[in-house]
């Protein structure tokens, strides 16, 4: 399942970065992408793991930047 996060509060390149290496990192994901002009991450999650792996996201997205929101 693909599935596209808006991303409030994402303040830097480099975040966005360190973002998407850490999210394409977790078990259930098999690709992720974060653009970080239009603040936009879009992932590629198993679909027997999803709300695992959305979970195990937003904790990724608070290590990264604890401001952030991911919204969608």
């Amino acid at each position: 399942m693909t599935k596209t996060f808006r991303l409030k509060n994402l303040d830097c390149a480099n975040c966005a970065a360190k973002l998407e290496r850490a999210v394409g990192k977790l078990d259930g994901v098999t690709s992720a992408s974060v653009n970080f002009f239009a603040l936009k991450l879009n992932v590629e999650i198993d679909d027997g793991r999803y709300d695992e792996t959305l979970a195990d996201i937003r904790k990724v997205c608070k290590k990264v930047e604890p401001d952030m929101e991911l919204i969608g």
